[in-house]
């Protein structure tokens, strides 16, 4: 057996207890692989998490996987508990879900979300993870950086009674905003995609979708999820006068052409960034970020949520899933991967 068939091959679930992890890398341009590594010992206000599910965020980990990741943002881009530095090797991911086998009386045997790498045990800081509410299945519960991303920007945005809203992209991140959105106040809500599919999206969250070409203008806010430059300039199409694009989508190192020469300027338009890494500066000063995923893995409780959640993949398979969405797409709901029972 080569080393590198060695690293691949996981551990049984009797060496990976207490001593051994198996952990998905970016090993390269387009290269993925599982490396065995040993935990240390749990200390006091640690715990050993036995991971049930985690969640592939297709828009940056597939940017992170093809090695787009910008010097100059490679340190803002680090995960809570990334291993390694971009382009590779690097240990990366943030949507973890597992049981408590050793720790704090209070946290053992509890159900838990942490910003942590696909990995099938893993030993971090009780500060690092966020209890499960009873209300919320365990693999919904990936979607917690999701919604987390989605509050966030609607904190950012800070939507009133009666507004006009539009949501450009129903994929993922699109799609868990707009499942937000539906449950305010507004005159109108707007799915917009390029793919008449979505409009299934939209009539499952019971909200009015439309093509680009079709899609109504004068909102008062628009998100940009799409993280294309067509969807952006649709955007600013679609804002009313001085209103507000709330930007998304994250582009890595392609450049976008954004046309300030039509409306941007003649109609006082903004764009304003919405970047999870922070929270919005709206609740900075009243919410901590362990706050901000507190709620948005209550949020959870909602069924729809369901919607956007993709098959089951093996944890075993993960690096040919990686690969296969890279070149594939394979549609715009999470992956959930799964991992063996301990």
């Amino acid at each position: 057996m080569t080393d590198s068939e060695h690293r691949n091959e996981a551990p049984t679930p009797s060496q990976a207890k207490g001593t051994l992890a198996t952990a998905y890398w970016t090993v390269g341009r387009g290269k993925g692989e599982l490396r065995a590594e040993t935990l240390p010992e749990p200390q006091a206000n640690e715990a050993l998490v036995r991971t049930l599910y985690s969640g592939i965020s297709k828009g940056t980990e597939l940017l992170v996987h093809a090695g787009h990741v910008p010097k100059s943002v490679a340190r803002t881009m680090r995960a809570p508990h990334q291993e390694g530095e971009f382009p590779s090797p690097v240990k990366y991911g943030y949507l973890s879900v597992g049981i408590v086998e050793e720790g704090p009386a209070e946290w053992k045997n509890k159900a838990v979300f942490c910003l942590h790498p696909h990995q099938d045990r893993y030993v971090v800081p009780v500060d690092s993870l966020t209890k499960i509410p009873d209300g919320v299945p365990p693999r919904r519960a990936v979607l917690t950086g999701m919604v987390e991303t989605a509050l966030n920007a609607l904190w950012e945005a800070g939507p009133r009674l009666g507004d006009r809203v539009a949501v450009v992209g129903g994929g993922l991140l699109g799609g868990t905003l707009a499942a937000l959105l539906r449950k305010f106040p507004l005159q109108r809500l707007e799915l917009v995609d390029v793919e008449p599919a979505k409009e299934q999206t939209a009539a499952a969250l019971n909200i009015d979708f439309a093509l680009p070409e079709d899609a109504r203008a004068d909102c008062d806010i628009v998100f940009h999820c799409s993280a294309t430059p067509e969807g952006l300039r649709r955007s600013l199409q679609l804002a009313g006068d001085e209103a507000r694009v709330i930007e998304l989508s994250w582009f890595g190192d392609t450049p976008v052409s954004v046309p300030l020469g039509e409306d941007f300027h003649a109609r006082r338009l903004s764009i304003t960034a919405s970047q999870v890494g922070v929270v919005a500066r709206a609740r900075r000063h009243r919410r901590s970020t362990a706050e901000r995923l507190e709620l948005a893995v209550q949020l959870l409780q909602d069924p729809a949520f369901d919607l956007f959640l993709s098959a089951d993949t093996s944890f075993a398979e993960l690096p040919h899933m990686i690969e296969h969405l890279a070149a594939h797409g394979d549609g715009n709901s999470c992956h959930v991967i799964s991992y063996p029972e301990g």
